[in-house]
């Protein structure tokens, strides 16, 4: 009897529930219900509207019910580093603040006052940018240190959500790992560095895995939705699921292209030497304790405020011809620079960055658009001599997976600057690796290496070879 999955994969920009089964040998997938996602500001601080998103969840549930659909389990993604705050009635204390707010300046510094930033990769493992989990904590200590000493239970915001269908609270694994308070080789909360910093390690749960099946629903919300289905963990941090679709091979590197690009290698341990802390390479959880090492870098974020700034004017593939129309410019920014995590303006910023280096500045849509394409390219390739140089070999090829992967300018640059080969696609890469940890879980699915060989038959990819092989 064919079992039903639904993928929950909320992105910074929107969220969906992907129906997913198996069907002759093929993984299929159908949408079955697509809703916004945004910053709001409350109380001076940009957050997440974490009940509307619930609703939305439910919302895409009793869809599912009108389909005359039955799932037989559920599994939520989103992004990583934020969370909600419970107190001991389990009410948030505090709203789902986003990452991108700037309460987190000048916190990492202060950190480094009580853990040497040495210590805290070698423990950890994770890349520093100045929005993790830790130095928001950190953060909440320092200015509402009242809201800590509440706090009774810390929840990821796909933890919060499965807490809400099932009443249990626990931290899953690779969303755990992005907060740079999990020890990278016993796989726990690291006692220690909390101790350090003075925050409550008993408000923290106890980690599960991906594949755990969580619980059924809550008896409330089966009484609501009328029926009943499994809550199965995927990799709950979007990237983590993005990383199960790609194949199995030793000389390639991937790039989860969203709103952020997420560039590595998956591999069997982390490497928390000094040539990876220089390089600011990070070392997250994945399914069955592998590790994703990668860079996170700024991705077509940047480009979808530039189509905000244009007032929605043109539509991205408007943006990509334009692109290509604007051969001859050639300004590169730093796509990197904090200046560009919530810029008011971000074709003002990038002009202003331009402007700063010395560079011609980009006027119209097109420049503006090809320099945004351009300098993701210009860093990806840096980031791949990174890895090589890490690892001590070349890779052959790149497969860049997820809602990036329909830039076929991006591609080609990709591999243009690089050398290499690059795979795109599939493109619903984190619902089809949700999907996959859950009919794992179910029993439909043997393990990754037998997901991944469904997966590569079940899925288009595109080719792209850099432009000098074409030549010859």
């Amino acid at each position: 009897m064919t079992k039903y999955s639904i993928a929950v994969d909320i992105g910074a920009s929107s969220g969906r529930l992907i129906l997913g089964y198996l069907e002759d040998g093929l993984l299929k997938l159908k949408e079955i219900h697509r809703f916004e996602n945004k910053i709001v500001k409350k109380d001076e601080l940009f957050c997440w509207e974490a009940d509307k998103l619930f609703q939305e969840i439910k919302n895409g549930l009793h869809k599912c019910m009108q389909m005359g659909i039955k799932p037989d389990s559920i599994g939520i993604d989103t992004w990583a580093v934020d969370f909600v705050l419970l107190d001991e009635n389990d009410k948030p204390l505090t709203e789902a603040v986003s990452y991108r707010d700037p309460r987190t300046d000048g916190m990492m510094e202060q950190v480094f006052d009580h853990i040497m930033k040495e210590r805290l990769y070698l423990e950890t493992g994770i890349q520093f940018q100045k929005f993790n989990t830790i130095y928001q904590l950190y953060s909440i200590k320092q200015n509402s240190p009242e809201v800590l000493e509440k706090a009774k239970s810390f929840l990821m915001i796909p933890d919060y959500f499965n807490y809400l269908l099932t009443g249990k609270k626990v931290n899953e694994y690779t969303n755990a790992t992005s907060t740079q308070l999990v020890n990278a080789f016993t796989k726990k909360w690291d006692a220690q560095l909390l101790d350090s910093l003075g925050i409550n390690k008993e408000m923290f749960h106890e980690i599960k895995m991906p594949k755990t099946i969580l619980s059924n629903l809550s008896e409330e919300l089966i009484g609501e939705l009328g029926f009943d289905m499994k809550v199965i963990l995927p990799a709950t941090h979007d990237t983590g699921s993005a990383v199960i679709s790609v194949p199995e091979q030793d000389d390639s590197i991937y790039i989860s292209s969203g709103t952020w690009s997420l560039i590595g290698v998956e591999n069997y341990f982390p490497i928390c030497i000094t040539k990876a802390l220089d390089y600011n390479f990070t070392n997250e959880g994945g399914i069955d304790y592998r590790y994703r090492f990668l860079k996170n870098i700024m991705g077509l974020w940047m480009i979808q405020e530039v189509r905000r700034n244009y007032q929605d004017l043109y539509s991205f593939a408007e943006l990509v011809d334009m692109a290509r129309s604007a051969e001859s410019f050639k300004s590169i920014v730093d796509v990197n620079d904090d200046r560009f995590l919530k810029p008011e303006n971000m074709i003002a910023e990038i002009r202003n960055y331009c402007q700063d280096t010395n560079q011609m500045l980009p006027i119209a849509p097109g420049e503006v658009a090809k320099c945004v394409f351009d300098s993701l390219a210009a860093i990806y390739k840096v980031a791949v001599a990174e890895i090589e140089e890490i690892f001590e070999k070349k890779f052959q090829k790149i497969n860049v997976i997820g809602g990036g992967c329909q830039n076929e300018m991006l591609n080609q640059l990709i591999a243009d600057v690089t050398g290499k080969e690059v795979n795109a696609g599939p493109v619903e890469a984190t619902a089809i690796g949700n999907i996959a940890a859950q009919l794992m879980a179910l029993g439909e699915i043997g393990d990754i290496k037998e997901a991944r060989s469904i997966i590569k038959d079940s899925f288009e990819v595109k080719k792209y070879v850099p432009a000098q092989h074409i030549l010859n």
